[in-house]
């Protein structure tokens, strides 16, 4: 069969082959992975943090090499998708001139088995002791400022915690005279002198024992506290509280008075052992830090 040229001079094209076909690379086309030395079943979940986002990233470069993960388009996927190798059938051997790559999850990604938690170091934990023991510290300071602020809410000018236990001075008035011998007789308790009616407040947490009349006294208030020890409220103008009654630190149970033998408005103030043996009222009050107004020098008895 004769050859015919065509006008450009150019070659016809023999019928039985096909014109070469026009590549087109489509921009939502990827191009195919280098070969993968590890055979991998994935397993493809959605990623949102951003530890996992790199750790993905990470991971891809590791499987499909650099050239994958340098593409915009495969940075977006690794992005946005995790794979998570679930079995290794032909590890590859390691290549001594490429770098080591560690990613958060690596471990899980090789195959190795996960990491334990981390232990914490010696100054670490002497850290947590230090905070652990000064919340401690805090709530303790919150509990005794609690019990201060419920002994003072009658009135009491001051209040302490001893023991676990808060204590108040019982009145307001000035120290006038102490224990000890006096006019030839012995004064078993301490005077505070003070207006008629200033309220008298309990010296601790304790039960009424007496109250009412009494010799010498005219009337008094005793308290019996959880230890055995008593307080004594002498020539008290009226008592608030009956025999029975538990009565709180700083409650108010009576008012300074001027009865029986005395020779001006005040408080007599004693305090007895388990035994019922009278104590110098003066120094434990002073110990406890509970202070005192004037000298003892003048004795309205």
């Amino acid at each position: 069969m004769a050859r015919h040229r065509s006008p450009s001079g150019a070659r016809p094209v023999p019928e039985h082959v096909a014109p070469p076909r026009a590549t087109v690379r489509a921009g939502h086309r990827l191009p195919a992975p280098p070969a993968v030395p590890l055979r991998v079943r994935v397993t493809v979940a959605a990623c949102a943090g951003g530890a996992l986002v790199a750790a993905g990233q990470t991971a891809l470069t590791a499987l499909a090499g650099p050239a994958v993960a340098a593409d915009p388009y495969e940075k977006l996927a690794a992005n946005a998708l995790l794979p998570v190798a679930d079995e290794i059938t032909a590890p590859a051997p390691a290549d001594p001139t490429r770098p080591t790559t560690r990613a958060v999850g690596g471990d899980q990604l090789s195959g190795s088995s996960p990491q334990a938690l981390p232990v914490l170091d010696e100054e670490s934990e002497l850290d947590v002791a230090s905070l652990t023991k000064a919340v401690d510290i805090g709530e303790r300071i919150a509990a005794t400022a609690r019990q201060i602020d419920a002994a003072l809410s009658g009135g009491a000018a001051q209040a302490v915690l001893e023991r676990g236990e808060a204590y108040v001075l019982p009145t307001t008035g000035r120290f006038t005279s102490g224990f000890g011998a006096r006019w030839g007789v012995t004064h078993y308790g301490i005077d505070l002198a003070a207006p008629i009616g200033t309220p008298i407040f309990a010296f601790t947490d304790g039960v009424v024992e007496e109250s009412g009349p009494a010799s010498g006294f005219g009337m008094w208030v005793v308290l019996r506290h959880a230890d055995g020890t008593r307080s004594v409220y002498g020539h008290i103008n009226r008592s608030l509280v009956s025999v029975g009654q538990r009565v709180s630190a700083g409650e108010e149970i009576a008012e300074v008075g001027n009865r029986g033998q005395s020779t001006g408005p005040h408080l007599h103030f004693e305090i007895w052992d388990a035994a019922k043996n009278k104590l110098n009222p003066l120094p434990i009050l002073q110990a406890m830090g509970l202070k005192l107004t004037g000298d003892g020098a003048n004795s309205p008895d």
